[in-house]
């Protein structure tokens, strides 16, 4: 079983320097691949202009890669199709093009109902979903959950996500967060307090420990 990753740009064609935002991307994947190259089958690769996929081996790190690629390409929007299954043709490990089978064809599935999702205007919004080759009981947890956070992403302030962004990428004390932003602890503890982090990244945890057995138990 593996995990196959489509992502895109939402609204690109609406994007003024097209060309900085792809080279911007371009780094980007170049970082995830060196990052998670341990749990990486295909490495992340831009198929278009405004889309790009990778392929993994386990599903450990699949929602924290998501994350990543969301936070730094920030303010751009980002939309993600997981499908988990089997590849059918072999697998090019420096190149996520020219292999294929259900992981992929299920990832391109959900890229395509978020989607149809957003030109219907439906509700609860979402930028990533995810679904597997075989009759899975978490599936619909899984999508509720994630529609669910990115409602609480969608509610953050510039400010907010600043702070939030931050204690992503460092990972360490609020007042070497405040150090580094140039504001006071007490800032800190209210941006993160205001805007939901705690249960987004409770939820957030929640479907990567699912997902993590994914490798480990192909019966997921």
């Amino acid at each position: 079983m593996y995990i196959a990753i489509i992502g895109d740009i939402i609204g690109s064609r609406n994007i003024e320097d097209r060309n900085e935002v792809q080279n911007k991307l371009k780094d980007v994947l170049e970082d995830v691949n060196t990052r998670y190259a341990e749990d990486i089958a295909a490495k992340f690769t831009i198929t278009l202009g405004d889309e790009f996929q990778g392929l993994l081996n386990a599903g450990r790190y699949a929602m924290d890669i998501i994350q990543f690629i969301e936070r730094k390409m920030y303010p751009v929007k980002m939309r993600f199709g997981v499908g988990i299954g089997k590849i059918t043709t072999d697998i090019n490990s420096d190149l996520a093009i020219g292999s294929d089978g259900p992981a992929y064809y299920l990832a391109r599935k959900m890229i395509n109902e978020l989607k149809l999702s957003e030109k219907k205007n439906k509700s609860p919004k979402a930028n990533i979903r995810v679904t597997f080759e075989h009759k899975n009981n978490m599936e619909a947890l899984l999508n509720t959950t994630l529609a669910l956070c990115t409602v609480i992403k969608n509610s953050w302030t510039d400010k907010q996500r600043t702070v939030i962004y931050d204690y992503m990428e460092f990972g360490d004390q609020q007042k070497n967060m405040a150090s580094r932003l140039g504001i006071s602890q007490s800032s800190v503890q209210k941006s993160i307090a205001a805007s939901n982090f705690y249960n987004y990244m409770d939820a957030m945890n929640t479907v990567s420990k699912i997902l993590s057995e994914i490798g480990e138990n192909d019966d997921v």
